[in-house]
């Protein structure tokens, strides 16, 4: 079934109402590799509730997740997720009711047998007093929908990395178990547990979430270049381009330029894939 354009553009649900607490707070942490070092201090602030506890920024994306995507009229299984864009308002609190309302943002037909790229956008307030706390945009690119009659185009421009070498490189360890972990956050594709599930669609084993590995990236830059203090990020944006596999060495590269910090993720044991690529994130002030 065709993509229905008019009704695409006018999909919108408001006022879905989403919870979490600490518990949420610090399985995220866990599940993107904070504490790994139970006596680190500076991250045990984002896993223990009585180390003044801190929400990791991109645990926005998984807090309020409306299904939208579900209502879209989309060839469900021939959807990638290929860009995640979050901007948060204020820094996330580590535990909160959320009024979430989510949108079609954007629609572009690439053509028949080409696929279309739809921009699903969400925005979240505080329940308790209707504060502003983060909107994000997921960029789904759907391949089995394009030829509908809707706008060219491709979406917006991707962040154009610096081209000088990285000014420096942190390296994360990812656990064997670490997508059977990070699924716990919400999404429970079989993907990332089943083996045979994983086979069928031509991998060798289960992939990690391509959001977990957005987390491993913020986690990289709490740590570089934020000195853990969570306020200090404004914006996180990336690209998909390479699957993960849990157990993965990921090396991020960093550029800094004022308050504009540039990012992407490889795999060095794997020829260096480019996992994530052309990420960019805001900071409120410099450090």
């Amino acid at each position: 079934m065709a993509i229905n354009l008019e009704a695409l553009q006018a999909l919108e649900l408001t006022d879905m109402r989403f919870a979490y607490g600490e518990r949420e707070t610090m399985l995220y942490a866990l599940s993107i590799g904070m504490g790994r070092d139970p006596l680190d201090g500076r991250e045990l602030s984002f896993v223990f509730e009585g180390g003044g506890l801190q929400a990791v920024p991109t645990m926005a994306v998984v807090l309020a997740s409306t299904g939208i995507i579900r209502k879209t009229g989309v060839d469900f299984a021939k959807i990638l997720h290929g860009e995640q864009r979050l901007v948060l308002h204020r820094q996330l609190p580590v535990a909160a009711e959320l009024l979430a309302n989510s949108r079609v943002a954007g629609v572009y037909d690439k053509g028949a047998g080409k696929g279309a790229v739809i921009l699903l956008e969400t925005t979240a307030r505080s329940a308790a007093d209707g504060t502003p706390l983060f909107t994000f945009t997921m960029t789904i690119m759907a391949r089995g929908d394009g030829g509908f009659g809707g706008p060219e185009g491709t979406g917006p421009e991707p962040h154009r990395l610096p081209e000088r070498i990285p000014d420096q490189t942190e390296v994360s360890e990812t656990r064997p178990e670490a997508a059977l972990l990070y699924r716990l956050n919400g999404d429970r594709n079989p993907l990332h547990a089943d083996p045979k599930v994983a086979a069928r669609a031509g991998f060798k084993s289960p992939i990690l979430h391509g959001l977990a590995t957005y987390g491993i990236a913020c986690r990289a830059l709490l740590r570089t270049v934020c000195d853990y203090d969570a306020g200090l990020m404004r914006s996180f944006d990336a690209r998909f381009s390479a699957p993960v596999y849990p157990g993965d060495e990921i090396a991020t590269d960093i550029w800094r330029d004022g308050d504009v910090v540039s990012f992407r993720c490889r795999v060095p044991a794997r020829d260096n894939a480019i996992v994530l690529n052309n990420g960019r994130c805001h900071l409120a002030a410099a450090p």
